[in-house]
Formats: C-alpha cells, structure tokens, sequence
C-alpha cells in the first residue's frame, strides 16, 4: 500500500491530488480549509459568549470548528475546556456548551439505539402516516432550483460549500419534510452526502427533531423568520419566496389539513 502524500506547495497542488485519489468526486474544492493549523486559529477566534447571542443568524458568530470535529482534528471535550478556561463568566458561555452537549448526546443516544438511526423513533406528528411521505427528492431539490429563493440559497451553499448555517438547515430540513412532504430519511441522506460535518447522529436525529418523529411537534417557518435571521442574506423578497409568505396559523392549516384547525 502506497504512502499518501502529505506535503504540498500549496492548495492548488493539493487539491490536484485529491482530485487524483478520488476521480469520481464531483464538484470543486470546498473553500473551508482543513488541518491543524486551520483549526487551531478557528478555536483561537472563537467568541462563545457572542455566539450565545447571535448563533442563530445567518451573519452570527458561529463557530465553524463541526467539520473539524467531525473528522477528528478536535474533540468536544478539547473545546469545552478551551471556552471555560477563557470565560469570565460561565453562564455566558451556557449556549455555546449545550449545543456541545447536544452533539455529545445524540452521539450516546445513537451508541445505544443503532436501530433508530434510519428509523422514525416515533410517529410522525402531523396528521400523516410515514407512508404518505415520498421517497426520492425531485430534481429542483437536488438542483437548487425550487423556485423558492431563500431556499435556492441555503441549497446553493450545501452543494458549493460542504457547510449550512444550523438554522438554515432546520429550513431546509422543514421544507423538504412537511412543505414537499418527502420522508426525513432521505434529506438526511442527501445532507450526508454534502456536508463536511455530517455527523450521522447529530444530522438524523435532527431531521426528527423537524419531522416531529423525535419531538412533539413539527418545526416549521414562516418568510417572516427567514427574514429576521437571513435578510440581506438571502433573497427574502415576498414575490420570490410566495409559499412561505404566510403566518403561522395559515401555514399550520396548509401543511397538516388532518390536524386541528389553528386560528390567527
């Protein structure tokens, strides 16, 4: 078996000869670096108690340390330790540490439930059957090209990147599952696909979370939200965002017409 080669001139070179090792990838260079080197000054900039207040916007003080966690190169407890040693004050820093926590429990909970992974944990909660939701995600999904601005982005982003901001991916996840009606299984699957931190565990039983098989209600959104967190962003204009641009109640009703009706 070969040695691979470690040591390049520079980025161009390297990818060169991944592109070599894997001729099959399809796509271009994500533009997010990896390494040690890298790594290390994302932790060293890394602001917990700004994240805490901005995490779920789409210009916030996020982190950007999951895919170096994902492959590795860092672990949850490395990072715990770096942001408590460094806080003034541990209650500020309370978001940043349960989001850790998140990760380290649907990492345990998969350990222990390998079964659950693939499968619903509970039924869905949305008036519909497993059954009645499709199995293949249609080509504008896969494309990027549903019509649907704001989303067209966060896809964009998956396919360009290898990354989504976290709240853009429950969008993308509540629109695939409940405004497409497909199973989460198999947005899971493509998100696995793309993402540079794609965690199994963190990434299916988020699905569930949005689908309602591992919560007690479907995640849904509004333009309005969108637009609160990713204006400027992402085109958040009403006439190319039409299917989201309603209120909660009216898409409440629209979505799962086998519930009780809500009123707004």
């Amino acid at each position: 078996m070969s040695t691979l080669k470690r040591h390049f001139d520079n980025r161009s070179d390297l990818i060169a000869y991944v592109k070599e090792l894997a001729p099959w990838a399809e796509g271009n260079a994500s533009q997010i670096l990896g390494g040690q080197r890298e790594c290390k000054k994302r932790l060293k900039n890394l602001n917990a108690v700004k994240y805490g207040k901005t995490r779920n916007y789409g210009n916030g003080s996020v982190s950007m340390l999951s895919p170096y966690i994902n492959h590795g190169v860092l672990t949850l407890n490395e990072v715990r330790n770096h942001v408590v040693k460094d806080a003034n004050d541990t209650k500020l820093i309370e978001n940043f540490v349960r989001e850790l926590g998140w990760r380290d429990f649907w990492s345990r909970f998969a350990e222990n439930n390998q079964n659950l992974l693939w499968n619903d944990v509970e039924n869905y909660k949305t008036g519909y059957e497993s059954d009645d939701y499709d199995d293949e995600l249609p080509e504008d999904i896969l494309a990027g090209d549903t019509g649907v601005a704001c989303i067209d982005s966060f896809i964009a982003d998956l396919l360009n990147t290898g990354y989504v901001h976290n709240h853009a991916r429950m969008y993308l996840a509540s629109y695939i599952v409940h405004f497409r009606q497909i199973k989460w299984q198999i947005g899971a699957r493509w998100f696995l696909v793309h993402l540079l931190d794609g965690d199994v565990a963190s990434n299916n039983f988020s699905w569930q979370w949005v689908a309602s098989t591992f919560s007690n209600k479907p995640y849904i959104f509004n333009l309005e939200n969108v637009d609160k967190y990713f204006g400027g962003i992402v085109d958040t204009t009403r006439s190319k965002n039409r299917v989201l641009d309603a209120s909660y109640p009216t898409l409440h009703n629209r979505l799962f017409p086998n519930l009780e009706v809500q009123n707004g």
